[in-house]
């Protein structure tokens, strides 16, 4: 069974994205923005604050840069035979919000049945902050982890679940603190056995 499937959107940055402003040009804007809140980019505190935000942007949003098929281009077929569930869970990660480019935290728990191999336990946990370092709904973050699988391991199934407190809800708006968002998907057997799902989320405590 061949579980390849082409993925409704590009996995690394689009071909077709605007060119990066350079760092002084970045800078520029933070001190904008600075301004725009109501204080003084000039003053001491914030002098290297525009610098400071553009680096950390650089590691923030690394995953635009890296590419997903490179972390899962190395599969291993001495697995003794082995053909059941592969599960890694609570994998930490935390990206930023599309809508406010605030942070969202929270954990992933990604399974796969193999097809013809294994990858890295780690190659999973990466995988999870190549698209976590990007502007995300945790939604299509959520797609685009099982559609990376699913293009370079041809699984017989996959199983993604992804739980997070976003702050747009408890720093902004709403003021809710405390509250959880749950997304999954299932492709291949998962999706096609409900037998094989309740697996899954007993395997991730949910059952």
């Amino acid at each position: 069974m061949d579980a390849r499937v082409k993925p409704p959107f590009p996995l690394s940055r689009p071909a077709n994205a605007p060119a990066r402003p350079t760092r002084e040009e970045a800078e520029a804007a933070v001190r904008t923005l600075i301004a725009w809140a109501g204080d003084d980019p000039t003053r001491e505190g914030l002098l290297d604050t525009p610098r400071r935000v553009a680096k950390a942007y650089g590691e923030l949003y690394a995953g635009y840069d890296k590419d997903p098929k490179a972390i899962l281009n190395r599969t291993f077929k001495e697995v003794g035979g082995y053909d059941d569930i592969v599960l890694v869970r609570d994998i930490p990660f935390s990206s930023h919000c599309e809508h406010h480019m605030v942070p969202f935290v929270g954990k992933a728990h990604i399974a796969y049945l193999p097809h013809d191999g294994v990858v890295g336990l780690s190659k999973l946990a990466r995988l999870v902050e190549v698209f976590a370092r990007r502007l995300q709904t945790q939604e299509n973050l959520t797609a685009q982890i099982i559609d990376a699988l699913n293009e370079n391991l041809g699984p017989r199934g996959a199983a993604v679940m992804l739980e997070a407190e976003h702050m747009c809800m408890s720093m902004r708006g709403i003021h809710a603190h405390g509250v959880s968002t749950i997304t999954h998907r299932f492709t291949g057997v998962f999706a096609e056995d409900r037998q094989e799902q309740d697996r899954f989320f007993a395997m991730v405590g949910k059952r």
